[in-house]
């Protein structure tokens, strides 16, 4: 996916939910209270800034979308503060005004970067007349949407979300769900879920390894009828399983925590936004976390715009997508093209000097599909097949040449005498090599087979090897 899907400009999304405002008084702290055994804040400051479902739709509008947000406020200071907040930054507030509850508003007293205490100022009063209101809002805003977020904090805007779901799918447009509690049939037929992995496990019960997860995960979906779910591991990073596609995983990209606020509500706009552009759910994703991975660096309720993300994602596609990768690297770019629908080719060898037959060899082998990867024995493991004078050129710089040649996407290494552990970790839809091997005699030809994958022997072009180079260059 490249920078131009990153103008959202031309999409519309709704965000219905739990809205807040998110006030921080900031100060100095330099003594205790005569009063009590506390800290007295010097307030010097006052921030506000909008949260849950309203720092949704700030995050999208900061994107570039067109948003319009539904939720529940009272008839107080408070709700004008955040109207103002919100619609300075282009979102659209359409607003059911409660007469007995406040806006619900979360108070954090900071000093020097670091949260001393929260007080919360909420109620919540479930009530018909209340869900009638907010429904009869999204059924008309809902016709001219490209998708609609449902952001759930169980503060009481969304305690018919089963109706709103139907309404959405009614007139097609995709519904997401940042969700909450102990019950998701509350959101049967919606199009993605992304809990948290606490929320999760809270449906599921406690996953003692990935493979369970992605189990349940796997069942939790197909039993509500979900397109897709989403499960947000923190520093783990995040899992998604999809419709007729394998489990995808990505680890985190946060590089420094600083502070986790609104990290959820970053994921499930960037992801709705992207979706919404590109209609795959493995770039939602992808951006998706390196949008989470910035904002937790961010002190406070942070979001990011679209230049930032679309910066974000070139410097990391430049130095990590192609070319020579780890092992662990390359699996995880792997598994990306193979749930992005692409065949992905496999070939290995010493390659220790690269000749024409190995470049037209590589342009057959690409052929094949449409990323290939070579994997090259490390000197110790060529050492051990070819004898203590092999190679003739060291591990970086077999692997340098091979990144030279245009037909090959990336470069890797191993260790074993064979590939047999690679090709295993890999999975490769097409298995190459080069010779006269019979394919029953090729290292992983069983494994790639067992997975539904080829297994390709190409001929060599005549009048080129490594031995007989070295041999002339020995005279």
């Amino acid at each position: 996916m490249n920078s131009s899907y990153l103008n959202f400009k031309d999409k519309h999304i709704l965000v219905v939910g739990d809205v807040m405002l998110d006030r921080y008084w900031h100060g100095g702290t330099s003594r205790i209270s005569p009063e009590a055994p506390v800290q007295v804040v010097k307030v010097s400051t006052i921030e506000d800034r909008p949260g849950g479902a309203a720092n949704v739709a700030l995050g999208l509008a900061k994107l570039g979308v067109a948003v319009t947000l539904v939720g529940v406020v009272g008839k107080d200071e408070n709700a004008e503060v955040l109207t103002r907040c919100l619609e300075a930054e282009g979102v659209r507030c359409q607003f059911v005004y409660s007469e007995t509850l406040p806006t619900i508003t979360k108070l954090r007293v900071m000093s020097r970067h670091q949260q001393l205490i929260r007080l919360d100022f909420e109620e919540r009063e479930d009530s018909l007349s209340q869900n009638d209101a907010v429904a009869t809002m999204v059924k008309d805003c809902l016709p001219n949407m490209d998708a609609v977020i449902y952001s759930d904090y169980a503060k009481g805007c969304l305690a018919d979300v089963q109706t709103l779901i139907q309404l959405s799918n009614t007139v097609n447009v995709p519904s997401f769900i940042d969700p909450k509690g102990d019950d998701f049939s509350i959101y049967k037929g919606a199009t993605l879920v992304k809990p948290n992995l606490l929320e999760f496990e809270n449906i599921v019960g406690k996953c003692s390894s990935v493979k369970e997860l992605e189990e349940k995960a796997k069942t939790l979906r197909e039993q509500f009828g979900w397109e897709a779910l989403l499960v947000t591991r923190g520093e783990d990073g995040l899992i998604l399983l999809s419709n007729n596609k394998p489990p995808f995983s990505l680890a985190t990209a946060a590089k420094e925590v600083f502070d986790v606020t609104g990290a959820g509500d970053t994921v499930v706009a960037v992801l709705t936004a992207v979706y919404v552009t590109s209609k795959r759910f493995i770039d939602a994703v992808e951006y998706a976390n390196q949008a989470a991975g910035y904002v937790v660096g961010k002190l406070g309720t942070a979001s990011i715009n679209a230049e930032q993300l679309d910066a974000i994602m070139y410097q990391r596609n430049r130095t990590t997508n192609f070319g020579v990768l780890s092992p662990v690297d390359v699996l995880e770019q792997i598994k990306l093209a193979q749930v992005s629908g692409e065949k992905v080719v496999f070939t290995n060898g010493c390659f220790d000097i690269l000749h024409p037959g190995h470049v037209a060899y590589m342009k057959q082998a690409k052929a094949l599909g449409d990323r290939l990867i070579v994997a090259v024995n490390t000197d110790a493991s060529v050492k051990r097949l070819k004898g203590e004078k092999r190679p003739i050129n060291n591990l970086e710089h077999r692997m340098a040449v091979l990144e030279g040649i245009g037909a090959i996407d990336w470069v890797t290494w191993f260790d074993e005498d064979t590939p047999k552990e690679i090709i295993e970790a890999l999975s490769p839809n097409v298995l190459v090599k080069g010779g006269d091997y019979t394919i029953e005699s090729i290292v992983g030809a069983e494994h790639v087979l067992s997975h539904g994958g080829e297994v390709k022997v190409l001929t060599f072009v005549d009048g080129y090897s490594t031995t007989s180079i070295i041999e002339k260059a020995n005279l």
